[in-house]
Formats: C-alpha cells, sequence, structure tokens
C-alpha cells in the first residue's frame, strides 16, 4: 500500500513540475502550494493513524488493568522509523523547496522538517528540554 502512495506522489511531483514547465514561472507558486497540500494530506493521515493506533493501544492496556505510565508505542523502532521516515521525506521537500523558492524555500523546510522532529522527539519524551530539579537538590 505504501509503494502505491510513493507512486502516486511521485506522479503527483511529475505532474507538477511538468506544469510549471509548461505554465512558466509566474503558476510557481499555486503549482507548489498545491503539491506541498498534497503532501500535508498525506502526513496528516498518517500522524492520524498513528494516534488512533496509540490510542487504541492505551485503551487495550488500560481495559487489561495495564499500570505502566507510558505507552507500548515508545520503542526504539518507531523512533528510528520516524527518523528514517523524516530523512526520506526531507530529500524531496528540499528539492521543491530549493527549485521553488531557492535558499529561502530549503531554509524554510528545513525549519519545518525539524521543527517535526522536535515536537515527534517532546512527545516521547515530556521532559527532554527540562531542567531536573532533582540534581540541583544538594
Amino acid at each position: 500500500m505504501t509503494d502505491a502512495r510513493d507512486t502516486d506522489l511521485k506522479k503527483e511531483l511529475a505532474a507538477t513540475l511538468h506544469a510549471r514547465r509548461e505554465l512558466g514561472p509566474e503558476y510557481e507558486s499555486e503549482l507548489a502550494d498545491s503539491f506541498v497540500e498534497k503532501i500535508d494530506q498525506r502526513i496528516d493521515g498518517a500522524v492520524e493513524r498513528r494516534l488512533r493506533r496509540g490510542l487504541a493501544e492505551q485503551q487495550m492496556q488500560v481495559a487489561r488493568g495495564a499500570r505502566g505510565a507510558r505507552s507500548g508505542t515508545d520503542s526504539w523502532g518507531e523512533r528510528f522509523g520516524f527518523g528514517i521516515v523524516s530523512l526520506v521525506v526531507a530529500i524531496p521537500l528540499s528539492a521543491i523547496g530549493g527549485a521553488f523558492a531557492g535558499m529561502t524555500g530549503l531554509i524554510t523546510t528545513w525549519i519545518g522538517i525539524v521543527g517535526v522532529n522536535v515536537a515527534q522527539a517532546i512527545r516521547l519524551n515530556p521532559d527532554l528540554f527540562h531542567r531536573s530539579d532533582r540534581a540541583h537538590e544538594d
């Protein structure tokens, strides 16, 4: 199923680039916005599916009487997978951002990529950026 979606995304990118060549640079912004919207929709769908799966797992743990403070979704595999997917998605996004908006687009793209990864890190470890008061009690 993922391969079909990747193929669809590649076709969308090819169509967008073809349209840009035919329509000219005056439609660049609209074409880029349209393609980014499609990527956003795909990411939103993936996030929604992940959240639903996590919620279902938490509900199952509660139903079974599990008392762990953290859900079972915080695994090394999930973190590693998220990092790999982030880097794979960064390649076409960087190309699109750089092609349509130059260095500004590239920088904006990477700020977004870093922001998503920081948000994921904070979600998995809420105390990541908080100082530990226990270390300073002595």
